[in-house]
């Protein structure tokens, strides 16, 4: 994947070296194109250093603009408001306005990162709601805070980069599919500032969301409690207790086509909420009672939903693992079961890496221990198999 990154006359260029570097981590090939302006901040030599790649700052003889036009995406970050005001109305007196109309003419997506004043963005409010009706044209929404529209989070930057990448280039094989998650744990209350939770940082099912976002799908977010950032574009509600999450499921489950139960759900709850906080100096007694099993309703309420489960265990054997995977199956009509053992070294809540053993009616197929962003690659392959 080849994206043309632009960079403009904001203070936020400073953080296009950042973004550069994000972009080619994820094994994306960047080349620059800079203003004048924009090299008043940061020097053109950052930007080769971060992308690898002479800079583009005058046309020559070589036709900078048509020779970039056709990349997969053409990246306007920081985008000033000169910058959007000039491409909408189709002027062209720089490397970059030259590049960003050639490109529209190419058909090939476009997509601008305003950052400046807020004033400045309310002023050419009408020019940015102008240019996102044109096809092929996109915006990730600046954050506003201290009287400016800030410079977004790099990490949306580069998951919506990829995602519109993907596609214009007929790579997005779950375009169209309607994805269901819920992520990170759960929290049940004992007293109103005490309660009983675990140790799921959600991770496994942001990266997860991530690989599903990036692959075209309309995607919802239903997030317990993380430890983690949810990009700022994707949709989500957030939920505490096991009964808030179930009851948010089951009132939108029946939309989707596909439902991953990522969340450590509560197992059990105290049978009573004791109203005011208990005393410290108290010996305290709790009973507690069994959570609905929410994986065990889906089939009932959507019965043509690929409904995938995970199993987490804790310092068990293989086959026991695999054993408890084909009860779920058997008791919530589980299409795929993702079951993991949570006591292995480097695999415990909260670590970047998983191993897992992927059941379904047919076999079973271990994954040795490698990132949740792989094992996230990994399981959408099946999906997209099976779905």
């Amino acid at each position: 994947m080849e994206i043309i990154l632009c960079v403009t006359g904001s203070i936020a260029a400073i953080e296009s070296i950042k973004l550069a570097r994000a972009l080619k981590r994820v094994g994306i090939n960047v080349k620059c194109f800079m203003s004048d302006e924009a090299c008043k901040i940061i020097h053109p030599n950052a930007m080769e250093f971060a992308t690898g790649s002479d800079v583009v700052l005058d046309l020559t003889g070589k036709i900078e603009h048509v020779k970039y036009a056709q990349a997969d995406l053409i990246l306007v970050a920081p985008a000033t408001a000169n910058t959007i005001s000039k491409f909408t109305y189709k002027i062209a007196d720089n490397s970059i306005s030259s590049l960003l109309i050639t490109a529209q003419g190419h058909d090939t997506p476009i997509l601008f990162v305003p950052s400046m004043h807020d004033s400045m963005y309310s002023a050419i409010s009408e020019n940015i709601d102008k240019t996102k009706q044109e096809n092929n044209v996109y915006f990730v929404d600046p954050k506003m805070s201290e009287g400016k529209a800030k410079f977004p989070d790099i990490n949306d930057i580069v998951l919506e980069s990829i995602r519109i990448a993907n596609i214009h280039n007929d790579q997005a094989d779950f375009l169209g599919k309607n994805v269901l998650i819920t992520l990170g744990g759960t929290f049940e209350a004992i007293d109103p500032i005490r309660g009983i939770n675990n140790r799921s940082s959600g991770k496994m099912g942001l990266e997860l969301a991530k690989e599903s976002y990036c692959r075209g799908a309309n995607l919802k977010l239903i997030v317990g409690t993380v430890s983690v950032d949810i990009p700022s574009q994707i949709a989500k509600t957030n939920v505490l207790s096991s009964k808030q999450m179930n009851d948010v499921t089951k009132d939108i489950v029946n939309d989707y086509d596909i439902f991953i139960a990522t969340a450590a759900v509560s197992d059990f709850e105290p049978i009573s909420k004791i109203e005011s906080k208990i005393s410290s100096s108290l010996d305290l007694s709790l009973d507690f009672k069994p959570t609905e099993k929410i994986i065990r309703t889906i089939k009932d309420i959507n019965p043509n939903i690929f409904l995938v489960g995970f199993k987490a265990e804790y310092n068990i054997s293989e086959k026991e693992i695999i054993d408890e995977g084909i009860k779920q199956i058997e008791s919530a009509g589980t299409d795929l079961v993702i079951a993991n053992d949570v006591g292995i070294d480097g695999c415990e809540f909260g670590s970047d890496n998983n191993e897992i053993i992927l059941i379904d009616k047919e076999n079973t197929e271990k994954i040795s221990i490698r990132s949740k962003k792989e094992i996230s690659k990994i399981v959408f392959d099946r999906l997209r198999d099976k779905t």
